[in-house]
């Protein structure tokens, strides 16, 4: 294994705030990119963004300027405060941007180019710039974009209803932000791999609503297969029965079954002890289940809520049947096999989270990222490793105020 991470030596100048910006930033940092976070005086918005039992905590415990949210994307990066609307402050972004591979902006279409930030201006000193673009709607949608509105508009608050004629809600986490940093990691690592061969930058633009509705998949697929809306059912599969919905053991444990095939179906039926099931003309394949949904779910639920919950899993666990405890968030972080997606606490910070989840035995994993930074923590004018110094915790900074 080679011990060195693969961007080790990459510079990458992230002037995105929020989520799917910073995401692709701290995912170039876990693998050895180094990661300059350029802010406003203001700061990144989500670090004001803090629960109620954030604001209780005694302000010792983290950094004030530190929030949960900010934490979830801004680990291994460093923090520079520059006004951007000030010619001082865009001499300094493009310096910067002169010894940088990879520039992440979020700004809505046309204020780029208010801030000399835009690809064409800093592109023309770095022709190798690789420049990655987010924005709401397109290139030529002014509309800002918030991923909760994207959610609604793309058909994720309808289809995650518990049911028909249901309230439509939000998916608990940022959905489309994460499909769109997605999106943008490929399209930046498609640019690279072109950069190799021709050694010429680019730029690459990922809007929300593509990244959105480009995840549909099946739903999608349904509508325009069929020309009908797919329904909203809450946790269930329309396709697919047993397939995602919640049941209840006797002992209180919630388990979910993801039957996928007539074979792990007949297991199930015979570690319920109702193998007459299996045999059933209304359950015997998946199409007549998927026609018989209630009968088949009423009896599975009486069933489960018969047994132990922790039994009846071991035992499906047993015969390879995919089956699962709803657990908590906490409850997922702590299994055995979710601490490898920890980041080690670091400075006044508890543990983070990664967001590589893929591994090669061709290069290591980061054992240690620095902590999420302070507004203005490690900041310097140039990039360390361009500099050939790696700057101290709480260099001086560049702070240029905002004009006027």
């Amino acid at each position: 294994m080679n011990n060195q991470l693969p961007f080790a030596g990459l510079r990458v100048l992230e002037l995105a705030s929020v989520l799917a910006g910073p995401q692709v930033g701290q995912f170039f940092a876990e693998l050895g990119a180094e990661v300059l976070k350029v802010e406003s005086p203001a700061g990144d918005v989500t670090r004001t963004w803090k629960t109620a039992a954030e604001t209780a905590t005694p302000s010792t415990a983290l950094e004030a300027s530190v929030s949960a949210y900010f934490a979830a994307s801004n680990w291994g990066k460093q923090s520079l405060v520059l006004g951007l609307t000030t010619a001082d402050g865009q001499a300094v972004l493009q310096h910067l941007a002169a010894q940088a591979d990879i520039v992440l902006a979020s700004y809505k279409p046309g204020d780029a180019e208010k801030l000399q930030a835009d690809y064409a201006t800093l592109a023309a000193q770095n022709p190798r710039l690789i420049y990655g673009h987010l924005t709401g709607y397109g290139p030529d949608n002014a509309r800002a974009g918030y991923d909760a509105v994207l959610q609604a508009e793309a058909g994720f608050y309808y289809l995650n209803a518990e049911g028909p004629g249901r309230p439509p809600q939000k998916m608990p986490v940022a959905m489309v932000d994460l499909l769109a940093a997605h999106q943008l990691k490929e399209g930046l690592l498609t640019a690279l791999y072109q950069r190799e061969r021709t050694g010429r930058g680019a730029s690459v633009h990922v809007s929300l609503l593509d990244s959105a509705l480009s995840a549909l998949a099946n739903m999608a697929a349904t509508y325009l297969v069929t020309g009908h809306d797919p329904l909203p059912m809450g946790s269930s599969h329309p396709s697919i029965v047993p397939y995602g919905t919640v049941y209840r053991a006797a002992n209180g444990r919630h388990l979910v079954l993801a039957v996928g095939s007539d074979g792990q179906f007949r297991k199930l039926c015979a570690a319920l002890g109702q193998p007459n099931w299996a045999t059933d003309a209304r359950f015997q394949t998946n199409p007549a289940r998927v026609t018989h949904r209630a009968e088949l779910e009423a009896l599975l639920s009486q069933a489960i809520a018969a047994l132990n919950g922790d039994e009846l899993l071991a035992e499906l666990a047993r015969l390879a049947v995919p089956a699962g405890a709803v657990h908590t968030v906490g409850e997922a972080l702590e299994q055995p096999l979710g601490q490898a997606m920890l980041l080690p606490a670091a400075g006044a910070m508890r543990a983070g989270l990664r967001t590589v989840a893929f591994r090669s035995d061709a290069w290591a994993v980061a054992a240690q990222l620095s902590a999420p930074p302070a507004l203005g923590q490690g900041g310097t004018a140039g990039f360390a490793s361009a500099a050939g110094a790696t700057p101290e915790t709480n260099a001086p900074l560049i702070s240029v105020p905002p004009a006027g």
